[in-house]
């Protein structure tokens, strides 16, 4: 038995074809361990034609050819009773898998006789998710955050499917992909994640491709997530878990044309009518733990939604809308070869004012001055603000696009603003370490970004971690290699000759950077210049930072030196 097949469905793909396919024929795993179906679904332009010579010059590649059924559910169907592999991962004609992917997806599975196996996904498509956070062996459902990927690009136990007679709806079916990975979810009893190896390449066509040009009503499109819906709650029992697995579809799809932008984007009958239609969906099809369950100002769009308030929640989502994140950074200083950088995230409202909570007898209110004149919001409460609050730092690798977690959250606790007001905050401290950073890996040369990203009472946002404002905060932080220098440098020794890691507030907004040069390469940046001055205590820490650089570099840095400041002694 072959280890996967590849299952890929096709209509009209064209050129992508060509884009897609040296992704897919050259797999680690080993052509003779695999195999890639392609399923033509009645193509009218010269995609059969590329499948045929693709299948005449590759032994492991077999088209299947079949009359058009208007999806991509059945030619799925189809691939995976074709298949001859222990396994089948699906891949959409558009997108690309990583070089090694089948190999560590199937290793994974091996390990732990998986049903299902995520592998991390990255791409144009694709952002940073929490579902990638963290290499799980083993999970499910009640210990995973799985329903945040519901897409079918992941690998299956063949067996699995035919057993429980998981299939694709079958012609033009909405939301086709949820229906089916919610059924295989309910059932897996082993479903493992690969965080740490990107493996799926979800890609935006530059054609506008991805997205059926075919268009859909509200009461179709809301009919076809009831189904969804009505597939959680038939297997599942009421309680914890089934609230639980329903408020991801309320959450996202649901209360999607009440939130902001759609709710200020719709206007007139045009808005009316999907706000009828998902609220007679919202009364009928969800038990009230769905709705208590929800963070604060989501669980408000809910009862407003619900209660009939369309014009006060297009005003809800307009001041919505105008929050805006802060990240203040609080201390960040090199370590033991790790970046330290303790911040805090929070909120504040279009007015710049914090985004608060008002103490009332007992009850912590959601911010009276947000919700000022909304109908139906008045004396808002926010019984569980730190319940459904959270936060951490990302690192962007800007060249491929690739997202990692260091491995540390941030603590949500409140800041008194006198008079019984508080604030929702995150805090904590976060290593950065360039040796581990990547799945365990040492990070790759180029250049790293960092991000924060929150969730605080319903409101998620991103944000840059930029320098703090030396006007309100005084001298720039120290990186642990003097002080106001506001510039850092550490060497990591992964190779000889060692790696260069430097930390840097640049760009426009001063952003915060970790580049990474090879060996060969571990240089100065020629935009960092190691600026010293004529004070002793400063003078003496510039001489700090270039002992404590590789001897090979410490040369350049001088002359760098030099010529930015060519009184400075140094």
């Amino acid at each position: 038995m072959l280890k996967v097949s590849i299952v890929v469905p096709v209509y009209n793909a064209g050129r992508y074809i060509d884009i897609c396919a040296p992704s897919l024929l050259g797999q680690t795993l080993g052509k003779e361990a695999y195999e890639i179906i392609y399923v033509d679904d009645g193509s009218t332009d010269d995609s059969a034609q590329r499948l045929d010579e693709l299948a005449d010059e590759h032994a492991h590649v077999r088209v299947i050819h079949q009359e058009n059924s208007g999806w991509p559910g059945k030619p799925r169907n189809v691939g995976v009773r074709e298949a001859r592999g222990e396994y089948v991962q699906f891949v959409d004609q558009d997108d690309e898998l990583t070089p090694e992917a089948l190999e560590v997806l199937h290793r994974m599975a091996g390990r732990n006789h998986s049903d299902i196996v995520l592998g991390k996904v990255i791409g144009t498509m694709a952002g940073p998710s929490n579902v990638f956070k963290r290499t799980l062996e083993r999970c499910t459902l009640e210990d995973a955050p799985l329903m945040e990927s519901l897409t079918p690009h992941k690998m299956f136990r063949r067996d699995f499917l035919l057993a429980h007679d998981l299939r694709f709806p079958e012609g033009p079916v909405r939301l086709e992909d949820q229906l089916f990975m919610v059924q295989a979810y309910l059932r897996a009893k082993t479903v493992s994640i690969v965080a740490d190896h990107p493996c799926y390449v979800w890609k935006r066509r530059d054609d506008g491709g991805n997205n059926s040009s075919r268009g859909t009503t509200p009461e179709e499109y809301y009919g076809h997530l009831r189904t969804v819906v009505e597939a959680i709650k038939q297997n599942t029992r009421p309680g914890p878990l089934q609230n639980h697995l329903l408020r991801r579809s309320y959450r996202v799809e649901l209360l999607r044309p009440v939130t902001e932008p759609r709710a200020l984007q719709r206007t007139g009958k045009k808005l009316e009518h999907h706000f009828d239609v998902v609220r007679r969906m919202a009364l009928a099809a969800y038990p009230p733990g769905v709705r208590d369950g929800l963070p604060a100002l989501t669980r408000l769009r809910a009862h407003l939604l619900e209660e009939g308030h369309l014009d006060s929640l297009v005003e809800l989502a307009r001041r919505t809308q105008r929050i805006r994140p802060e990240v203040t950074v609080d201390d960040i200083r090199w370590h033991d070869g790790k970046l330290h950088v303790t911040a805090t995230f929070g909120m504040r409202r279009g007015d710049g004012e914090p985004l608060a909570l008002v103490e009332r007898y007992g009850r912590m209110l959601l911010d009276p001055d947000l919700l000022a004149g909304i109908k139906g919001a008045e004396s808002w409460e926010a019984p569980h603000p730190l319940g459904h609050a959270y936060g951490e730092l990302l690192v962007h690798d800007t060249a491929r696009n690739l997202w990692w977690h260091p491995d540390a959250d941030l603590l949500p606790h409140t800041q008194p603003l006198g008079d019984r007001r508080h604030r929702v905050v995150l805090t904590g401290e976060t290593a950065i370490d360039p040796l581990t950073l990547v799945g365990g890996r040492a990070m790759e040369p180029g250049t790293h970004v960092v991000w924060a990203s929150a969730q605080l009472l319903g409101v998620g946002r991103k944000a840059r971690v930029t320098r703090p404002d030396d006007a309100q905060r005084g001298a720039a932080p120290d990186l642990g290699l003097g002080a106001g220098l506001g510039l850092g440098f550490g060497s990591v020794r992964f190779g000889t000759p060692p790696h260069l890691v430097i930390s840097a507030w640049s760009g426009p907004a001063g952003q915060l950077r970790l580049s990474v040069r090879p060996p060969g390469q571990a240089t100065l940046p020629h935009h960092l210049y190691l600026r010293t001055t004529s004070v002793p205590p400063l003078r003496r820490a510039a001489r700090t930072v270039l002992h404590r650089l590789p001897p090979h570099v410490r040369g350049r840095a001088k002359k760098l030196a030099r010529k930015a400041d060519p009184w400075s002694g140094t």
